[in-house]
């Protein structure tokens, strides 16, 4: 079923939707549009407004978001395996609950975004802006983050065990009991080295001119 440039904003679709057909969304207006528990499996989203759309509940395994975005969407509980998004502005929305296994964010802006409390076996980030996100207790364990600002997230709980960061921020990140054994620190910006964000970094590889900086931080000057 395809929706072409239409004003789907305020509308109850969940019921409109057979769920056995892929759907296609180009150009649309979602803004506040119902479309919790909808079966959406494979829907694309192209270029689409989604101002505090809801898609609580819905199954959107494998959908494929391009562009477009909006303040506050609601992924809440949904079913979201090999979902991609890619260059879509998600700030502020909500991903409790959601299973996120393999889904996967690409160029997104999710400032102030909430991924805490989801769930899955983790998923992958790359040029993306997090900053104010909450990603307390994810797992991005063994994956390479690519140009990421975690300016000012917090990033509690979460398990980076042998992860790669090339070309990101860690300005303002909260990192309380944040794991990052045997990860890649080398590539990035780590921010006011200060004791908590140490003790976090416990385990971690980074490069000489990181561990300068920190040494510098304590009065102390490597020769």
């Amino acid at each position: 079923m395809n929706f072409d440039g239409e004003d789907l904003s305020h509308k109850a679709l969940a019921d409109r939707l057979p769920p056995d057909e892929p759907h296609v969304f180009r150009d649309c207006d979602l803004t506040e549009a119902d479309l919790w528990g909808a079966s959406l499996a494979g829907a694309r989203f192209e270029s689409c407004v989604l101002e505090q759309t809801d898609f609580r509940k819905a199954d959107l395994d494998g959908a494929v978001f391009t562009g477009g975005g909006g303040m506050r969407t609601r992924f809440n509980d949904a079913d979201l395996i090999d979902v991609t998004f890619t260059d879509v502005d998600l700030s502020s929305a909500q991903f409790g609950g959601a299973l996120l296994t393999d889904a996967s964010f690409t160029g997104c802006r999710m400032i102030g975004a909430s991924l805490t409390a989801s769930r899955g076996t983790g998923f992958k980030i790359a040029r993306s802006n997090l900053t104010l996100a909450n990603l307390g207790g994810c797992s991005l364990r063994g994956e390479v983050v690519e140009g990421v600002r975690f300016d000012d997230a917090d990033l509690s709980g979460c398990d980076f065990t042998e992860a790669t960061f090339s070309d990101c921020r860690f300005i303002g990140t909260r990192l309380l009991n944040t794991k990052f054994a045997k990860a890649d620190l080398r590539g990035a910006d780590l921010g006011e080295p200060d004791d908590a964000k140490l003790r976090a970094f416990a385990g971690a590889v980074i490069n000489q001119t990181q561990a300068n900086a920190i040494l510098a931080a304590r009065g102390i000057t490597v020769l």
